[in-house]
């Protein structure tokens, strides 16, 4: 931290932390969103194998 400020300068270590911290943050969000996306698929698989199976067990 204190060699990027040496390096870039007040002004410019500022603007630099101010773009990383706003990159994080989309990054966050599209984690979140596919996380979000993935755990829902999963949880529709999941109630169509079971309801898969119950047809199945019906069938016998």
């Amino acid at each position: 931290m204190l060699l990027g400020l040496v390096l870039l300068g007040p002004k410019r270590m500022h603007s630099m932390l101010v773009q990383i911290a706003r990159v994080k943050a989309q990054f966050e969000e599209a984690t979140l969103g596919l996380k979000s996306q993935l755990s829902s698929e999963l949880e529709a698989d999941s109630n169509h194998t079971k309801t898969e199976g119950a047809h199945d067990s019906n069938e016998i």
